[in-house]
C-alpha cells in the first residue's frame, strides 16, 4: 500500500510502528501453523477445506482472515481455538497445543448468551469458569462491561437489550478469562451498518488497550482494512494464503472518522478487495 507523506495519519503510523517493532516470538499469544491442512469425510467423499497453510503470528498482532464464503476462514479459526485437530500439520498457541476455553476466548457470529441470566450473570459465569475469586467478580464484571460500553446494564435481562448490546456482552464474556488470544468469527455479520461500525471501533480500541493477540474472521474488505494490523487473504477452497499484508495504519491516536476518510485507508481497502476477488476465482 502506498503512503502519503502529507497525510495526518503519517506521524501516528510511525508512532504505532515504534511500539510494535522488535516483539519477540514465542510469547503468550503467539500462533504457529506449520503445513496445516484440514480434510473432512473419507474416500471419494473427502473434501479438503483448507491448506496447506504456514503461518506465524507474533504476540499482540491483530490478524484478520478475509476471503469469499467457503474459503476456510472459520475452519482455521476452529483449529487455532483447538475445537478440532488438524488432519495434517501442527497448530501451536503460546508454544503448545491449543486447548478450548483455556488458550483463547472466542466470540461467535451469534452472541450465544444464557437468556435466563442477566447481563451481569452471563459475565459472572465466565469469570467463575476463569477461576476469578468470588470476592473479585463484581468489580471485574463492572470493569469488563464498562470496557465494552455497557455501564449500568448488569441488572438487565438479555431480551431487554439490542442485538448490538448482546454482542458487546459476548465480547465482555470472552475477555473475562485472562487469555492472551481472542478469536472472533464474523461477530458483526448480522448487525446493521451503524452498530457494526461502532463495535468495530470498540474492538479495535480494546485490542490496543489490552495487548492481546486477535484473530478476526470476515468476508468484508472494509472491515479487514479497519481492524487488521495484518491481513491474510485466502484463496477459494481449499483455502491457502493468497496475500499476507501488513497494515501501516496507526492503531491509536487517530479518530475512527479520520481513519476511514484517509487516502491510506481507501488504498488498503481497495487492495484487499481486489485480492479477495482475484483469490475467489484463481
Amino acid at each position: 500500500m502506498s503512503s502519503n507523506s502529507s497525510s495526518p495519519l503519517t506521524g501516528a503510523a510511525d508512532r504505532a510502528a515504534a511500539t510494535t517493532a522488535g516483539r519477540p516470538a514465542g510469547q503468550r499469544g503467539a500462533i504457529r501453523l506449520h503445513n496445516v491442512s484440514q480434510r473432512y469425510g473419507t474416500g471419494a467423499d473427502a473434501v479438503t477445506a483448507v491448506g496447506p497453510v504456514d503461518l506465524d503470528v507474533p504476540p499482540g498482532e491483530f490478524l484478520v482472515l478475509v476471503g469469499a464464503s467457503g474459503c476456510g476462514k472459520s475452519t482455521l479459526l476452529r483449529l487455532i481455538a483447538g475445537f478440532e485437530p488438524a488432519t495434517v500439520g501442527d497448530v501451536e498457541v503460546s508454544g503448545g497445543a491449543p486447548v478450548p476455553g483455556v488458550t483463547s476466548g472466542v466470540v461467535f457470529q451469534q452472541p450465544r448468551l444464557f437468556p435466563w441470566k442477566t447481563v451481569g450473570g452471563n459475565v459472572d459465569l465466565a469469570l467463575k469458569y476463569a477461576k476469578v475469586p468470588k470476592s473479585e467478580r463484581a468489580a471485574r464484571r463492572n470493569e469488563l462491561l464498562e470496557r465494552v460500553g455497557l455501564d449500568d446494564t448488569a441488572h438487565r435481562r438479555i431480551w431487554e437489550i439490542s442485538g448490538g448490546q448482546q454482542q458487546r456482552v459476548a465480547i465482555a464474556r470472552a475477555l473475562a478469562a485472562e487469555t492472551s488470544l481472542l478469536l472472533l468469527d464474523e461477530p458483526f455479520a448480522a448487525l446493521d451498518a451503524l452498530t457494526r461500525e461502532r463495535l468495530q471501533e470498540d474492538v479495535r480500541a480494546v485490542s490496543s488497550d489490552n495487548g492481546r493477540t486477535n484473530v478476526f474472521v470476515t468476508h468484508s474488505a472494509d472491515e479487514a482494512a479497519f481492524l487488521g494490523s495484518r491481513i491474510i487473504v485466502l484463496t477459494k477452497r481449499p483455502g491457502r494464503v493468497a496475500l499476507d499484508l501488513s497494515s501501516t495504519l496507526p492503531r491509536t491516536g487517530v479518530e475512527p472518522e479520520e481513519l476511514r476518510g484517509s487516502p491510506e485507508y481507501a488504498a488498503l481497502r481497495a487492495e484487499i478487495g481486489a485480492a479477495v476477488k482475484e483469490a475467489a476465482v484463481a
